[in-house]
């Protein structure tokens, strides 16, 4: 059984709270602060269980929409913050992702059976790690979707086809950087130093998730920043 310290356990609790509390400040103030694109009614508030502190403040820098609805009068967001909001926009899907995946195979061991478990892979986190992605792929691309399609004026088809594209490599970049973040921390540190890994249903667990997602985010932002440059995804 994985011993962790009193102070880990009481660190992992607070940052989750703080998580926590700013999500919800953003979606109460998404109440009266209308966006431009509905999804990211869904975006900031999911980013904000993993950055806290960090996307609250951008999300009053670069993401609250006028009070009057009327946004023409809204300067234009700087490249780097468009671009902060894009990778962000790819992260939401994988957050969510990975809560409804991490859990499922909590629930339901059989899961990670099914990718590998006890085959493939000796350890259960490499065999979640599959579905991770399928899911976080499949949400990014509905949520890419509704941003491009509308932006675009493309067809149904077009718009599932363009998301795809802009998706996969942001995806891809975004997962890299948090998988390497989970293994380093899982492996290199928790299990040495305390005996084990840490389980879903444990706060530490989450904390590292948070953790990881950062990483995450510092290995998708220069994808998304080439991808707005090229065209792919578009500038939010």
């Amino acid at each position: 059984m994985t011993d962790f310290p009193a102070w880990l356990h009481d660190l992992a609790i607070a940052s989750l709270i703080a998580g926590g509390v700013c999500s919800i400040t953003i979606a109460l103030d998404l109440m009266r602060r209308p966006q431009k694109m509905w999804i990211m009614y869904l975006v900031w508030p999911l980013t904000a269980l993993f950055g806290s502190v960090l996307w609250l403040a951008a999300y009053y820098a670069w993401g609250r929409g006028p009070e009057d609805g009327n946004f023409d009068n809204q300067p234009d967001t700087p490249f780097a913050a468009a671009v902060f909001k894009g990778a962000s926009h790819c992260g939401a899907g994988c957050t969510l992702g990975d809560i409804i995946v991490e859990w499922s195979a909590f629930a339901v061991p059989a899961i990670a059976t099914w990718f590998g478990y006890g085959t493939l892979f000796g350890e259960k986190m490499f065999a979640i790690w599959i579905p991770d992605f399928i899911v976080a792929f499949m949400i990014g691309i509905v949520f890419q979707y509704f941003t491009i399609k509308p932006m675009r004026d493309l067809s149904p088809s077009q718009g599932v086809w363009q998301a795809i594209k802009a998706d996969i490599a942001s995806i891809s970049s975004w997962q890299i950087g948090m998988y390497g973040m989970m293994a380093v921390i899982q492996f290199l540190i928790f299990a040495p130093r305390f005996g084990g890994l840490a389980a879903v249903n444990t706060p530490e667990f989450w904390f590292v998730m948070q953790i990881a997602m950062i990483a995450g985010f510092a290995t998708a932002y220069p994808t998304n920043w080439l991808l707005v440059r090229a065209e792919l995804k578009e500038r939010m």
